[in-house]
């Protein structure tokens, strides 16, 4: 299946409307879609080495827009977020996050996680739609989040536009290898660390 979805980002890539599908996958992969946006990213740069800046820009604003509807759903819809978040395995993980947060600690640790959820490869997902289930800051949230994913997104639009074609066989060779790791990462709880205090 990821593979599957992976090739899909990379037609859309070479798509005459590949901006307007870079902001879809973005957004949407912040909410519930495996499939990171650098997928897309990584072909478009390359095809497009001038317009590398206008590509992170696109992928990072609609990743925290995205990533604010993520928090909506978390913080409005209870009922579908904690179908989301019980999916991932983490539904006693946010219960001790939301006690840690309501007597004041937690705050410090849960803005470092969020930080590495937006700049790696964890579901950042799970971690926007627990942020709206606790309640933390929404600015504070925004703002990490624009600077996490903006800081994922600069480095791989860079690193594509200075060593593209490597990049591209990089992906050809080890792509799928790499999803179906995320793949069984999420089935077996391997974040399950990030949510201790």
């Amino acid at each position: 299946m990821f593979q599957t979805l992976y090739k899909k980002c990379l037609e859309l890539a070479a798509h005459k409307s590949s901006n307007f599908y870079l902001g879809l996958v973005s957004f949407i992969e912040s909410s519930f879609f495996p499939i990171p946006p650098d997928a897309m990213i990584i072909p478009m740069v390359i095809a497009k080495k001038k317009k590398y800046l206008k590509i992170f820009l696109i992928a990072s604003i609609f990743s925290v827009l995205g990533g604010i509807f993520g928090y909506l759903i978390g913080y409005l819809f209870f009922d579908l977020a904690m179908y989301l978040i019980e999916f991932y395995g983490y539904q006693d993980k946010v219960e001790n996050l939301k006690l840690s947060m309501s007597q004041g600690s937690g705050f410090l640790a849960w803005l470092s996680i969020l930080f590495l959820a937006g700049f790696t490869p964890l579901p950042y997902k799970a971690f926007t739609i627990s942020s709206g289930l606790i309640g933390f800051n929404l600015l504070v949230f925004i703002i990490v989040s624009l600077i996490s994913r903006s800081l994922r997104f600069l480095l791989v639009a860079y690193l594509s536009y200075k060593f593209g074609e490597l990049f591209t066989e990089y992906m050809e060779k080890h792509g799928s290898k790499w999803f179906t790791i995320i793949g069984i990462c999420y089935s077996y709880n391997i974040y399950y660390y990030l949510f201790i205090f």
